[in-house]
């Protein structure tokens, strides 16, 4: 799962005892060599996902990281892209990945916490990879509420969410197990690291942002196949702020 180029069981171990934003500073420069990293192959479903939905003149990537997600915007926003990460060493990252002067629109980048979003209503599009479980669940209405107050009137906040895997599989126990290590080391431990797979589902994630204002959608994404019972493996929510 990691190569040669990714963190150490040492630096991970460091990672693992900090505090969210500080873990997150440790492991930036070695944070692509991890499977952590949103694979290409699903930035590259969102990306044709969401190409119909345009055109969008400026994109918001919500907690960037390393700028996959930015990656995405600047192929889909004809003005200006902006990500923003509360890690400065992501963003540092994130940085050195996007040199200014390239082709494309425009890029910012701006440190913050996305519970507390520095925007007035200016995007078309946002969209966040990969960081939705470093959010406890009573934080998650908070947060959809200000993506809202970030977009313009008809302006679309996307992001994959994949399908819970099967109870009993492989993959059930293994992310079960991960969310109880990181229970028990938050409780024995401080500062917390938030990082949660299992507190993101699809029902609740679709009530809060319906409570948020948005108007919500779904869509298959096609490309990264489906299950034995025919159903996607992975969906695109499409929330819209109508007005």
């Amino acid at each position: 799962m990691f190569t040669k180029q990714g963190p150490t069981v040492r630096e991970l171990a460091v990672q693992a005892l900090s505090s969210t934003e500080r873990g997150y500073d440790l492991i930036a420069p070695k944070f692509d060599h991890t499977p952590y990293r949103t694979p290409d192959r699903v930035l590259d479903a969102v990306t044709r996902e969401v190409r119909g939905l345009g055109p969008f003149d400026a994109g918001l990537d919500v907690c960037c990281g390393t700028g996959a997600g930015v990656g995405v915007l600047r192929e889909l926003c004809r003005e200006r892209v902006t990500g923003v990460d509360f890690s400065a060493g992501m963003l540092a990252e994130a940085r050195a990945a996007f040199p200014p002067g390239d082709e494309g629109p425009v890029v910012d980048w701006v440190r913050a916490d996305a519970r507390a979003l520095p925007f007035a209503p200016a995007f078309d599009l946002a969209l966040s990879f990969g960081a939705f479980g470093h959010f406890l669940p009573a934080e998650r209405f908070g947060l959809f509420v200000e993506v809202y107050g970030s977009l313009r009137p008809g302006g679309r906040f996307v992001f994959p969410i994949g399908a819970p895997p099967p109870v009993g599989s492989r993959a059930y126990w293994t992310l079960l197990g991960f969310d109880a290590a990181m229970r028990v080391r938050n409780a024995l431990w401080r500062p917390p690291f938030v990082m949660y797979y299992r507190t993101f589902a699809l029902g609740d994630v679709l009530e809060d942002l319906t409570q948020a204002g948005f108007t919500v959608g779904l869509r298959p994404l096609t490309d990264l196949g489906t299950r034995p019972d025919g159903s996607p493996r992975a969906r695109l929510v499409v929330a819209t702020r109508e007005r």
